[in-house]
């Protein structure tokens, strides 16, 4: 082997190993190395920009928020940064209690199948305000059919990442080893590998569990933020959320 090719073999690995980020007309670039992929942002709210009737989907795609209500539940803004997050129903003790979540309609482009999935959320939760079970994200139920989650969990306030296949309705679930209640913004997000299922927080690997290649997500349920709905036991987020997003490969 010649030197001049010798070096031009050392320039592509050094190009093949390097992460590149960018955002260009509703798609974005998942770190670009040997152990992740692209994939195209089918949903993003940052809440910047309150449409009539709900939150717009600045991806692109046409996902409009809205909210599903119960006992004077609401979610309200509060500035961040140059921009704005929300707010969700402090704890309550004593039915009634308000209730709310944000939900988009069913959609196809929603539905991962075996594709890699994606998902996550700015969160920020007070340690005084942890519950057993407060969901973020989801789409679909693990009762019935099929779904991916992220949702914080229990009095110390660790992520979670869940996904459940819509034939064995098995549970598969990735658990952070560090908490976000701490009255911080934090970034959450949930990878879908081929076979394994791994949660980041601040950018750092956090867990992980293995899921079959063959685990299907796809449901006619909405994409719901903040809660299941705005019945009893709907796992009522009770912080602020910002810049919440699901891409598919």
């Amino acid at each position: 082997m010649t030197a001049h090719s010798s070096r031009r073999r050392w320039a592509a690995a050094v190009v093949a190993a390097t992460s590149v980020t960018a955002a260009v007309a509703g798609s974005f670039h998942i770190r670009a190395d040997a152990q992740t992929t692209w994939g195209t942002q089918i949903a993003r709210y940052t809440f910047d920009d309150p449409a009539d009737g709900g939150f717009v989907d600045v991806s692109g795609h046409k996902h409009l928020l809205t909210a599903v209500t119960g006992d004077g539940g609401a979610v309200a803004t509060i500035a961040r940064g140059s921009g704005a997050a929300l707010t969700f129903p402090a704890p309550c003790r004593e039915e009634p209690c308000p209730r709310v979540a944000l939900r988009a309609k069913n959609s196809g482009d929603l539905n991962p199948g075996k594709r890699l999935i994606r998902f996550g959320a700015t969160v920020l939760l007070r340690p005084d305000r942890t519950t057993k079970g407060q969901n973020v994200l989801q789409k679909g139920y693990s009762a019935r059919g099929s779904q991916y989650k992220l949702q914080i969990d229990g009095a110390a306030g660790k992520p979670s990442c869940a996904m459940v296949d819509g034939g064995s309705r098995k549970v598969h679930i990735a658990k952070s080893s560090v908490t976000v209640a701490d009255n911080d913004w934090h970034t959450v997000e949930c990878r879908r590998k081929r076979t394994s299922l791994v949660i980041r927080v601040d950018g750092q690997w956090r867990g992980s569990t293995r899921v079959p290649a063959s685990l299907s997500v796809v449901n006619r349920n909405p994409l719901s933020i903040g809660g299941k709905g705005a019945y009893a036991d709907n796992d009522q987020f009770q912080g602020a959320l910002d810049d919440v997003w699901v891409a598919i490969a």
